[in-house]
Protein backbone atom coordinates (compact mmCIF):
# COMPACT_ATOMS: atom_id res chain seq x y z
CA UNK A 1 0.00 0.00 0.00
CA UNK A 2 1.61 3.67 -1.15
CA UNK A 3 -1.14 6.24 -1.28
CA UNK A 4 -2.65 7.76 1.45
CA UNK A 5 -6.59 6.73 1.73
CA UNK A 6 -9.30 8.90 2.41
CA UNK A 7 -9.63 7.30 5.98
CA UNK A 8 -5.96 7.96 6.37
CA UNK A 9 -6.25 11.41 5.82
CA UNK A 10 -9.27 11.62 8.31
CA UNK A 11 -7.11 10.35 10.79
CA UNK A 12 -3.95 12.53 9.80
CA UNK A 13 -6.23 16.24 10.03
CA UNK A 14 -7.45 15.11 13.54
CA UNK A 15 -3.71 14.93 14.12
CA UNK A 16 -2.55 17.14 17.37
CA UNK A 17 0.53 17.94 18.69
CA UNK A 18 0.86 20.68 21.52
CA UNK A 19 4.21 22.50 21.28
CA UNK A 20 6.36 23.42 24.71
CA UNK A 21 6.55 27.70 25.16
CA UNK A 22 10.16 27.41 26.27
CA UNK A 23 10.86 26.09 22.50
CA UNK A 24 10.35 29.93 21.58
CA UNK A 25 13.02 30.83 24.49
CA UNK A 26 16.51 31.31 24.51
CA UNK A 27 18.13 28.18 25.40
CA UNK A 28 21.72 26.12 24.76
CA UNK A 29 24.15 23.93 25.84
CA UNK A 30 25.89 24.04 30.08
CA UNK A 31 28.09 26.55 29.08
CA UNK A 32 26.31 29.11 27.04
CA UNK A 33 22.85 30.34 26.26
CA UNK A 34 22.89 31.90 22.88
CA UNK A 35 20.38 34.96 21.94
CA UNK A 36 18.56 35.51 19.28
CA UNK A 37 16.56 38.61 17.11
CA UNK A 38 12.90 38.41 17.72
CA UNK A 39 13.51 35.94 20.66
CA UNK A 40 9.68 36.67 23.04
CA UNK A 41 9.90 38.60 25.90
CA UNK A 42 6.96 37.32 27.72
CA UNK A 43 4.73 34.18 27.37
CA UNK A 44 1.89 36.29 25.00
CA UNK A 45 4.74 36.61 22.87
CA UNK A 46 5.74 33.17 23.05
CA UNK A 47 2.36 32.38 22.23
CA UNK A 48 2.17 34.22 19.13
CA UNK A 49 5.25 32.39 18.13
CA UNK A 50 3.72 29.20 18.80
CA UNK A 51 0.12 30.07 16.54
CA UNK A 52 2.52 30.78 13.86
CA UNK A 53 3.37 27.21 13.64
CA UNK A 54 -0.54 25.98 13.64
CA UNK A 55 -1.33 28.41 11.15
CA UNK A 56 1.67 26.87 8.71
CA UNK A 57 0.73 23.22 9.57
CA UNK A 58 -2.56 22.86 11.17
CA UNK A 59 -1.09 20.40 13.49
CA UNK A 60 -0.19 22.55 16.49
CA UNK A 61 -3.31 23.99 18.59
CA UNK A 62 -2.05 24.12 21.90
CA UNK A 63 0.65 25.49 24.30
CA UNK A 64 2.11 23.75 26.91
CA UNK A 65 3.24 26.28 29.54
CA UNK A 66 6.30 25.97 32.42
CA UNK A 67 5.67 27.71 36.22
CA UNK A 68 7.40 29.82 36.75
CA UNK A 69 8.80 30.73 33.49
CA UNK A 70 5.57 31.34 32.22
CA UNK A 71 3.75 33.16 35.13
CA UNK A 72 1.60 36.21 34.26
CA UNK A 73 -0.63 38.43 36.78
CA UNK A 74 -3.73 37.41 35.14
CA UNK A 75 -4.58 34.04 33.52
CA UNK A 76 -8.09 34.71 32.27
CA UNK A 77 -6.14 37.56 29.93
CA UNK A 78 -3.34 34.67 28.69
CA UNK A 79 -6.49 32.44 27.65
CA UNK A 80 -8.12 35.11 25.73
CA UNK A 81 -4.71 35.98 23.97
CA UNK A 82 -4.19 32.29 22.76
CA UNK A 83 -8.07 31.81 21.55
CA UNK A 84 -7.19 35.09 19.49
CA UNK A 85 -4.50 33.52 17.90
CA UNK A 86 -6.54 30.59 17.34
CA UNK A 87 -4.45 28.35 19.74
CA UNK A 88 -5.24 27.39 23.44
CA UNK A 89 -3.35 26.67 26.55
CA UNK A 90 -2.43 23.15 27.39
CA UNK A 91 -0.42 20.93 29.83
CA UNK A 92 1.16 23.21 32.82
CA UNK A 93 4.57 22.05 33.98
CA UNK A 94 5.87 22.04 36.82
CA UNK A 95 9.62 23.68 38.13
CA UNK A 96 10.93 22.29 41.34
CA UNK A 97 15.22 22.31 39.59
CA UNK A 98 16.38 25.65 39.92
CA UNK A 99 15.64 26.98 43.40
CA UNK A 100 19.01 26.97 45.99
CA UNK A 101 16.70 25.15 48.39
CA UNK A 102 15.98 22.06 46.11
CA UNK A 103 19.72 20.81 45.78
CA UNK A 104 19.21 18.02 47.36
CA UNK A 105 16.19 16.87 46.03
CA UNK A 106 12.00 18.44 46.30
CA UNK A 107 9.24 16.45 46.47
CA UNK A 108 12.24 13.79 47.89
CA UNK A 109 13.81 15.93 50.28
CA UNK A 110 14.39 14.83 53.71
CA UNK A 111 13.67 18.32 54.75
CA UNK A 112 9.61 18.20 55.14
CA UNK A 113 9.72 22.21 55.18
CA UNK A 114 11.45 22.26 51.84
CA UNK A 115 8.99 19.02 50.41
CA UNK A 116 6.25 21.08 51.57
CA UNK A 117 7.62 24.00 49.48
CA UNK A 118 7.81 21.66 46.75
CA UNK A 119 4.43 19.87 46.88
CA UNK A 120 2.98 23.95 47.36
CA UNK A 121 4.60 25.14 44.23
CA UNK A 122 2.28 22.02 42.62
CA UNK A 123 -0.57 23.00 44.33
CA UNK A 124 -0.40 26.61 42.77
CA UNK A 125 0.39 24.86 39.40
CA UNK A 126 -3.44 23.00 39.98
CA UNK A 127 -4.56 26.65 41.01
CA UNK A 128 -3.19 27.76 37.43
CA UNK A 129 -4.64 24.34 35.81
CA UNK A 130 -8.17 25.89 36.68
CA UNK A 131 -8.06 28.96 35.44
CA UNK A 132 -6.73 28.18 32.08
CA UNK A 133 -8.57 25.00 31.53
CA UNK A 134 -5.53 22.66 31.12
CA UNK A 135 -6.18 18.94 32.08
CA UNK A 136 -2.17 18.19 32.39
CA UNK A 137 0.31 18.59 35.19
CA UNK A 138 2.98 17.34 34.11
CA UNK A 139 6.28 16.62 36.63
CA UNK A 140 9.88 16.03 35.73
CA UNK A 141 11.88 15.94 38.74
CA UNK A 142 15.82 16.80 38.35
CA UNK A 143 16.31 14.63 42.30
CA UNK A 144 18.87 12.04 42.47
CA UNK A 145 22.14 11.71 44.31
CA UNK A 146 25.81 11.52 42.56
CA UNK A 147 27.46 9.07 45.05
CA UNK A 148 27.02 5.86 46.77
CA UNK A 149 25.79 6.39 50.40
CA UNK A 150 25.25 10.00 49.86
CA UNK A 151 21.05 9.18 50.31
CA UNK A 152 18.87 6.22 51.59
CA UNK A 153 17.27 5.35 48.12
CA UNK A 154 14.04 3.86 49.71
CA UNK A 155 13.42 7.09 51.52
CA UNK A 156 13.12 8.82 49.18
CA UNK A 157 10.71 6.52 47.02
CA UNK A 158 8.51 6.76 49.76
CA UNK A 159 9.16 10.77 50.22
CA UNK A 160 8.29 10.65 46.67
CA UNK A 161 4.95 8.73 46.90
CA UNK A 162 3.65 10.74 50.17
CA UNK A 163 4.33 14.03 48.42
CA UNK A 164 3.05 12.98 44.56
CA UNK A 165 -0.62 11.39 46.66
CA UNK A 166 -0.86 15.28 48.40
CA UNK A 167 -0.35 16.81 44.98
CA UNK A 168 -2.90 14.17 43.27
CA UNK A 169 -5.47 14.68 45.66
CA UNK A 170 -6.03 18.20 45.04
CA UNK A 171 -6.84 17.34 41.32
CA UNK A 172 -10.20 17.86 39.93
CA UNK A 173 -12.42 15.37 38.17
CA UNK A 174 -10.73 16.10 34.79
CA UNK A 175 -7.39 16.63 35.55
CA UNK A 176 -4.59 14.30 35.32
CA UNK A 177 -0.92 13.94 37.19
CA UNK A 178 1.57 12.84 34.87
CA UNK A 179 4.96 11.69 35.76
CA UNK A 180 7.94 11.94 33.30
CA UNK A 181 11.21 9.97 34.11
CA UNK A 182 14.99 10.46 32.71
CA UNK A 183 17.67 7.42 33.46
CA UNK A 184 19.84 10.45 34.12
CA UNK A 185 21.18 14.10 34.88
CA UNK A 186 21.46 16.04 36.81
CA UNK A 187 22.19 13.41 39.06
CA UNK A 188 24.68 10.68 38.17
CA UNK A 189 24.77 8.01 40.18
CA UNK A 190 21.00 7.00 41.04
CA UNK A 191 17.91 9.54 39.77
CA UNK A 192 14.46 8.94 42.00
CA UNK A 193 12.73 8.53 38.70
CA UNK A 194 14.78 7.16 36.14
CA UNK A 195 12.48 4.65 33.90
CA UNK A 196 9.18 3.78 32.71
CA UNK A 197 8.88 0.99 35.54
CA UNK A 198 9.24 3.74 38.17
CA UNK A 199 7.28 6.52 36.65
CA UNK A 200 4.37 3.19 36.64
CA UNK A 201 4.50 1.94 39.87
CA UNK A 202 4.26 5.57 41.65
CA UNK A 203 1.70 6.78 38.85
CA UNK A 204 -0.45 3.48 39.65
CA UNK A 205 -0.25 3.62 43.42
CA UNK A 206 -2.18 6.89 43.39
CA UNK A 207 -5.06 5.93 41.08
CA UNK A 208 -6.53 6.30 37.48
CA UNK A 209 -5.86 10.05 36.96
CA UNK A 210 -2.25 9.31 36.96
CA UNK A 211 -0.13 9.08 33.97
CA UNK A 212 3.05 8.45 32.84
CA UNK A 213 5.06 10.82 30.06
CA UNK A 214 7.33 9.18 27.87
CA UNK A 215 10.19 11.62 26.67
CA UNK A 216 11.55 9.89 23.91
CA UNK A 217 15.07 11.81 24.40
CA UNK A 218 15.38 9.92 27.67
CA UNK A 219 16.82 6.59 27.40
CA UNK A 220 19.69 4.71 27.55
CA UNK A 221 21.29 4.46 24.17
CA UNK A 222 19.98 1.07 22.32
CA UNK A 223 16.66 0.93 24.40
CA UNK A 224 13.38 -0.22 22.77
CA UNK A 225 11.44 2.88 22.71
CA UNK A 226 8.82 0.87 20.91
CA UNK A 227 8.47 -2.03 23.56
CA UNK A 228 7.86 0.80 26.28
CA UNK A 229 5.46 2.13 23.98
CA UNK A 230 3.62 -0.84 23.75
CA UNK A 231 3.62 -2.10 27.12
CA UNK A 232 2.43 1.37 28.43
CA UNK A 233 -0.52 1.78 25.85
CA UNK A 234 -1.05 -2.10 26.77
CA UNK A 235 -1.49 -1.07 30.37
CA UNK A 236 -3.44 1.84 30.12
CA UNK A 237 -0.90 4.40 31.43
CA UNK A 238 0.62 6.35 28.51
CA UNK A 239 -0.56 9.80 29.20
CA UNK A 240 1.80 11.46 27.10
CA UNK A 241 4.48 11.64 24.53
CA UNK A 242 7.55 14.71 24.67
CA UNK A 243 8.57 13.90 21.25
CA UNK A 244 12.69 14.69 20.76
CA UNK A 245 15.60 13.40 19.47
CA UNK A 246 19.10 13.08 21.66
CA UNK A 247 22.66 12.03 20.45
CA UNK A 248 24.97 10.44 22.87
CA UNK A 249 23.72 11.93 26.53
CA UNK A 250 21.81 14.79 26.07
CA UNK A 251 18.63 15.19 24.26
CA UNK A 252 15.73 18.02 23.07
CA UNK A 253 17.07 18.20 19.65
CA UNK A 254 14.20 18.04 16.72
CA UNK A 255 12.36 14.67 16.69
CA UNK A 256 13.58 12.45 14.22
CA UNK A 257 16.93 14.03 13.62
CA UNK A 258 18.69 11.27 15.07
CA UNK A 259 17.05 8.49 13.82
CA UNK A 260 13.80 8.78 11.74
CA UNK A 261 13.32 5.02 11.81
CA UNK A 262 12.80 4.74 15.46
CA UNK A 263 10.29 7.66 15.48
CA UNK A 264 8.86 5.58 12.82
CA UNK A 265 8.29 2.57 14.34
CA UNK A 266 7.09 4.44 17.69
CA UNK A 267 4.05 5.58 15.80
CA UNK A 268 3.30 1.98 14.42
CA UNK A 269 3.05 0.59 18.17
CA UNK A 270 1.04 3.89 19.19
CA UNK A 271 -1.58 3.35 16.32
CA UNK A 272 -1.28 -0.54 17.06
CA UNK A 273 -2.01 0.04 20.50
CA UNK A 274 -5.38 2.34 20.05
CA UNK A 275 -3.18 5.83 21.40
CA UNK A 276 -3.31 7.94 17.84
CA UNK A 277 -5.59 10.75 18.58
CA UNK A 278 -6.61 9.17 21.62
CA UNK A 279 -7.92 11.60 24.47
CA UNK A 280 -5.80 9.78 26.86
CA UNK A 281 -2.12 10.05 25.23
CA UNK A 282 -0.93 13.79 24.36
CA UNK A 283 1.42 14.40 21.78
CA UNK A 284 3.77 16.95 22.92
CA UNK A 285 7.05 18.39 21.67
CA UNK A 286 9.95 19.02 24.42
CA UNK A 287 12.63 20.68 22.49
CA UNK A 288 14.95 23.61 23.20
CA UNK A 289 16.44 24.89 20.25
CA UNK A 290 20.17 26.19 20.63
CA UNK A 291 21.84 27.13 17.39
CA UNK A 292 18.33 27.09 14.70
CA UNK A 293 15.51 29.49 14.50
CA UNK A 294 12.90 28.90 16.96
CA UNK A 295 9.41 28.70 14.85
CA UNK A 296 11.13 26.59 11.55
CA UNK A 297 12.55 24.12 14.23
CA UNK A 298 9.36 23.55 15.31
CA UNK A 299 7.72 23.46 12.15
CA UNK A 300 10.42 20.47 11.08
CA UNK A 301 9.23 18.73 14.00
CA UNK A 302 5.65 18.73 13.62
CA UNK A 303 6.24 17.74 10.29
CA UNK A 304 8.46 14.98 11.17
CA UNK A 305 5.90 13.36 13.56
CA UNK A 306 3.18 13.71 10.79
CA UNK A 307 5.49 12.31 7.75
CA UNK A 308 6.36 9.18 10.29
CA UNK A 309 2.53 9.23 11.28
CA UNK A 310 1.72 8.67 7.58
CA UNK A 311 3.89 6.07 7.08
CA UNK A 312 2.85 4.25 9.73
CA UNK A 313 -0.33 4.58 8.74
CA UNK A 314 0.56 2.69 5.54
CA UNK A 315 1.62 -0.68 7.17
CA UNK A 316 0.01 -3.44 5.57
CA UNK A 317 -0.72 -5.02 8.86
CA UNK A 318 -3.10 -8.25 7.48
CA UNK A 319 -0.13 -9.05 5.55
CA UNK A 320 2.23 -7.93 8.40
CA UNK A 321 0.05 -10.47 11.07
CA UNK A 322 0.18 -13.13 8.07
CA UNK A 323 3.93 -12.94 8.31
CA UNK A 324 3.97 -13.07 11.82
CA UNK A 325 1.80 -15.87 11.72
CA UNK A 326 3.97 -17.61 9.40
CA UNK A 327 7.30 -17.10 11.45
CA UNK A 328 8.37 -15.66 7.80
CA UNK A 329 11.08 -13.73 9.60
CA UNK A 330 12.11 -12.02 6.05
CA UNK A 331 8.58 -11.02 5.04
CA UNK A 332 7.20 -9.35 8.15
CA UNK A 333 10.69 -6.94 8.26
CA UNK A 334 10.31 -6.45 4.00
CA UNK A 335 6.76 -5.93 4.98
CA UNK A 336 7.52 -3.20 7.51
CA UNK A 337 10.23 -1.50 5.71
CA UNK A 338 8.14 -1.13 2.98
CA UNK A 339 6.04 0.93 4.95
CA UNK A 340 8.73 3.09 6.25
CA UNK A 341 10.82 3.72 2.99
CA UNK A 342 7.38 5.22 1.14
CA UNK A 343 8.15 8.59 0.58
CA UNK A 344 4.67 10.46 2.03
CA UNK A 345 6.17 13.93 1.13
CA UNK A 346 4.68 14.55 -2.39
CA UNK A 347 1.37 13.48 -0.80
CA UNK A 348 1.16 15.02 1.88
CA UNK A 349 2.15 18.47 0.09
CA UNK A 350 -0.85 17.71 -2.14
CA UNK A 351 -3.12 17.14 0.65
CA UNK A 352 -1.82 20.38 2.61
CA UNK A 353 -2.63 22.61 -0.95
CA UNK A 354 -6.32 20.66 -0.62
CA UNK A 355 -6.89 22.21 2.83
CA UNK A 356 -5.64 25.87 1.77
CA UNK A 357 -2.50 24.93 3.56
CA UNK A 358 0.95 25.85 1.81
CA UNK A 359 2.40 23.10 0.44
CA UNK A 360 6.04 23.82 1.95
CA UNK A 361 5.43 25.18 5.56
CA UNK A 362 9.02 25.88 5.78
CA UNK A 363 9.00 27.67 2.63
CA UNK A 364 5.64 29.41 3.33
CA UNK A 365 6.99 31.16 6.76
CA UNK A 366 10.30 31.80 5.42
CA UNK A 367 8.70 33.87 3.32
CA UNK A 368 6.21 35.71 5.38
CA UNK A 369 8.14 38.32 6.88
CA UNK A 370 6.95 37.28 9.93
CA UNK A 371 10.72 36.81 11.21
CA UNK A 372 11.86 40.17 9.94
CA UNK A 373 8.89 41.42 11.70
CA UNK A 374 9.12 40.46 15.15
CA UNK A 375 13.19 40.83 14.72
CA UNK A 376 12.70 44.34 14.57
CA UNK A 377 9.67 44.97 16.58
CA UNK A 378 10.71 43.09 19.72
CA UNK A 379 13.50 45.32 20.52
CA UNK A 380 14.65 46.02 24.16
CA UNK A 381 13.36 43.93 27.37
CA UNK A 382 14.74 40.99 28.45
CA UNK A 383 14.91 37.99 26.06
CA UNK A 384 13.06 34.84 27.41
CA UNK A 385 15.42 31.92 27.98
CA UNK A 386 15.86 28.81 30.40
CA UNK A 387 15.10 29.74 33.46
CA UNK A 388 13.03 32.68 32.99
Amino acid sequence: MSTLTAEHLSTLAAQAIELPSWAFGNSGTRFRVFSTAGTPRDPFEKIADAAQVHRHTALAPSVALHIPWDAVDDYDTLRRHADDHGVRLGTINSNTFQDEDYKFGALTHHDEKIRQKAIDHHLACIDIMDATGSRDLKIWLAEGSNYPGQNDMRSRQDRLHDSLQEIYTRLGDDQRLVLEYKFFEPAFYHTDVPDWGTSYVQVAALGKKAMVCLDTGHHAPGTNIEFIVMQLLRLGRLGSFDFNSRFYADDDLIVGAADPFQLFRILVEVIRGGGLNSPDVAFMLDQCHNIEDKIPGQIRSVLNVQEMTARALLLDRDALAAAQAANDVLAANAILMDAFQTDVRPLLAAWREERGLPADPMAAYAASGYAERIASERVGGMQAGWGA
